[in-house]
């Protein structure tokens, strides 16, 4: 030793750092042990407790954390109170305070008679491995947690019931025996995760929190996943052992994504078929089958893959959506279908199929499967005269496609429901979107292996027509009306919630095939569409008839006696308001002419006339569509004169022949002579209708839902048109169409979803906001 170290000076600087060291540094260290530790102690252990079952109680473990003192050789050992003098005892004791500071819940922890070493709940010991453990540390208190400990990922498994008796389940599975199924809980979602029997549900689900025993060995997994995941299991396994089914929709929506409601995800699906595909792709993967050799038709690519889609739902009896824009050939696909089974099935012992339509497509349904089956034998069930009883059997016997209207249907409900159906085809679907019609109910009530629903706006007004077309192929797929109003519509429509929409998207995706003429990858050959909004003035006769329904209702509404029937004089102004924007003789009803002395009495005929005349210079043909009847009468007489041609009017008064042959005129004409126009009212004439001779479509009112007017639309611009298709909305300047029309543009972003239902929330407004809505502003009437 240098002569230097052993001076005072030096002697007396050297102790002044070895106490520095220890003032600034702490010297103590914890240790956690687990509960199982021959060390680790019981709480409060009686004299008639029996040790094993007192280990094993979760509320009476305690885990003990140590307080050590690292030597100078880097041991760690636990501090003893006995040997420590007082100024030890006192730098400890101070030390300890301090770690309190740091993570304040060790206040809560039992003391140790024998030791300074804190007894933890379970519950303590967590927050010890997620917060404390750390705040420790931070403040020189270093925590030594026990490495066998380990950190697991638990997942829930959906696998097929084991048959009674051995055996596979059956290949082929549809709705009702997918419910034939068992949850099953694993640590990992690995090949080598380790599955847990019902023993170890057993002890899970006595036990809270991360931290768990299990198999003898504690392990954690954050937010109790493992505890909550084992009582998840057992509650479904006592579910399906009080023979209470599934709800189909909540189990379909665990498989495809949305796991809110599971305290950890699904990560397989086994045995259970098609739900397997679900859970793998979030989709079903339909496999290619060959063109069917009885369709008399090429199907393009996408009607190819709808064909494979639809049969592969049929094989296991799954209700599905075939939503493709109008014009896309929906009703060949379903032919497609049916000669495909008819040439592989066995058609003596197979039911026939039972397509119900609108009767404005009764005749088109008929002429399609005569074109594409020519051999299939189709049978229409209509009229006065329509097969009933003994002569309705031997139909059903000898035919394999019934085809009939939703009317008809409702009348013949119970005949046709004593008769079982290989597929039950519901076109133009959103016509029974209202549950409580007698015509929805009588199509839940018919019997069908299969269900298939045709539609090209599945949603019209509301989400609630989703669930209804949805509900009718599949019933219960998507819950009550009131529980998908609360987890699905009033999200979405109100507050336009991305999760809300993202998770009923991957409910409904594998149910709903839906394909967009905008789509460049779908139709290649599909010609250009413009749409236009041509603003219209109103005349002096007709401002005059605006103003004066605008101060009925205004009176109307301050009317203490008229409170009670707000809504509807509400809603009859505004239909005297529309009348108006169309013509003055269509609001007054007086007969008098459209045109006087020359002069037009509307700023919507006047725009009309200059088209019409224009569009039949130049060998066109033109759709005019307009929501009333009496509107259209008068419109064809007018057209008819000014053109000198005949202009047919398509109404709902029609029979189903006369509209046929009204429709083939104006298709391929009469000895060569087609009529350039054609008036239709929206409701007989906006679906289930191929008008592709017009290249021009205008609508002369509005319709305040879009998606009706595109339908009304689609009838021209769909597969077989070869002209570009020019569409011609009219509105008035400065009326409550203008203003409507707006609103509605800035819903159209989300109107497959979100647009309101109808007209009716008009009636909810107050008086200052009615008058706003309906008042004529000064650019409204033309000099």
């Amino acid at each position: 030793v240098p002569a230097a170290a052993t001076r005072p000076a030096a002697t007396s600087a050297w102790a002044g750092w070895g106490t520095s060291a220890a003032a600034d540094e702490a010297s103590l260290i914890f240790r956690l042990h687990e509960p199982d530790d021959p060390d680790s102690p019981i709480d409060d252990l009686g004299p008639d407790d029996d040790i094993d079952r007192v280990r094993t109680d979760p509320d009476r473990l305690r885990w003990r954390l140590a307080v050590c003192r690292r030597s100078i050789d880097g041991h760690v050992a636990p501090v003893l109170p006995g040997r420590l003098d007082a100024t030890d005892l006192d730098e400890v004791t101070t030390e300890l305070a301090a770690a309190v500071r740091a993570f304040p819940e060790l206040h809560q922890a039992d003391p140790d008679r024998t030791s300074l070493d804190y007894l933890l709940p379970t519950e303590l010991a967590e927050r010890l491995f997620t917060t404390g453990a750390a705040a420790l540390a931070d403040a020189g208190f270093p925590v030594l947690l026990p490495r066998t400990i380990a950190e697991v990922r638990p997942s829930l498994t959906m696998r097929a019931r084991p048959v009674v008796g051995g055996g596979a389940p059956a290949r082929m599975v549809g709705l009702r025996e997918i419910r034939e199924f068992e949850w099953r809980l694993a640590l990992g979602d690995g090949p080598d995760a380790i599955t847990l029997g019902e023993a170890d549900l057993d002890e899970l689900s006595r036990q809270k929190g991360d931290l768990v025993r299990i198999r003898g060995v504690w392990v954690r997994a954050e937010g109790a996943r493992l505890s909550r995941a084992a009582a998840y299991v057992k509650s479904q396994r006592a579910l399906a052992g009080s023979g209470a089914a599934p709800d189909m929709g909540e189990l379909l929506g665990l498989v495809a994504g949305d796991t809110d409601s599971l305290p950890v995800p699904v990560s397989a699906v086994r045995g259970l078929d098609w739900l397997d595909e679900i859970a793998e792709t979030g989709a079903l993967r339909p496999q290619p089958i060959p063109p069917p050799e009885l369709l008399a038709a090429s199907l393009r690519p996408y009607q190819q893959r709808g064909l494979e889609w639809l049969a592969h739902l049929a094989r296991r009896g799954i209700g599905g959506v075939l939503a493709d824009d109008m014009g896309l050939g929906k009703t060949v696909q379903v032919i497609a279908l049916l000669a495909h089974e008819a040439h592989t099935a066995d058609t003596a012992t197979r039911s026939p199929t039972l397509i119900v339509c609108p009767m404005s497509v009764v005749g088109n349904w008929s002429a399609e499967l005569a074109r594409f089956a020519p051999s299939m034998p189709v049978a229409v069930h209509h009229g006065p005269d329509r097969a009933k009883g003994a002569a309705f059997a031997a139909v059903h016997g000898s035919a394999e496609v019934v085809l009939t209207t939703f009317a008809i249907a409702t009348r013949d409900r119970e005949l046709l429901a004593t008769h079982p159906w290989r597929h039950l085809v519901v076109d133009e679907a959103q016509h029974v979107k209202n549950v409580r019609t007698a015509a929805a109910k009588a199509l839940r009530s018919i019997p069908a292996d299969h269900r298939i629903a045709l539609t090209g706006t599945p949603v019209e007004n509301r989400l609630e027509d989703l669930r209804a077309v949805i509900d009718l192929v599949n019933p219960g797929l998507l819950g009550s009306a009131s529980t998908f109003r609360n987890r699905f519509a009033e999200p979405i429509e109100r507050d336009r919630d991305p999760d809300a929409l993202a998770r009923l998207a991957a409910l409904t995706r594998p149910f709903i095939l839906r394909r967009e003429k905008t789509d460049p990858s779908i139709i290649t050959d599909l010609p250009e569409k413009t749409e236009i909004t041509v603003r219209a003035n109103l005349t002096v006769e007709q401002a005059a008839l605006y103003r004066a329904v605008i101060d009925d209702l205004m009176a109307a509404l301050r009317d203490k006696q008229q409170r009670a029937l707000r809504r509807r004089t509400v809603l009859a102004a505004l239909t005297r308001l529309k009348q108006i924007c169309n013509h003055p003789a269509h609001y007054l009803a007086d007969g008098t002419p459209l045109v006087r002395r020359g002069v037009h009495r509307s700023g919507k005929l006047e725009l009309l006339d200059d088209i019409a005349t224009t569009l039949v210079a130049e060998g066109d043909q033109a759709l005019v569509f307009t929501q009333f009847a009496a509107f259209g009468e008068l419109l064809s007489a007018w057209l008819t004169e000014l053109l000198g041609t005949e202009i047919p009017l398509l109404h709902g008064g029609l029979a189903r022949g006369d509209r046929d042959r009204l429709v083939d005129r104006f298709q391929h004409g009469d000895t060569g002579i087609r009529p350039p126009i054609l008036i239709a009212t929206l409701k007989a004439g906006g679906t289930g209708l191929n008008l592709t001779a017009a290249n021009h479509v205008v609508h002369v009112d509005r319709w305040w839902n879009p998606a009706v007017e595109d339908q009304a639309t689609d009838r021209a611009y769909r597969i077989g048109q070869r002209q570009r298709v020019h569409v011609r909305r009219f509105v008035c300047v400065g009326t409550l169409e203008e203003r409507v029309d707006d609103l509605i543009a800035k819903k159209r972003e989300l109107s497959r979803l979100t647009v309101s239902a109808g007209e009716a929330w008009m009636g909810d407004l107050g008086n200052d906001e009615l008058f706003e809505l309906f008042r004529l502003r000064e650019d409204a009437v033309s000099e």
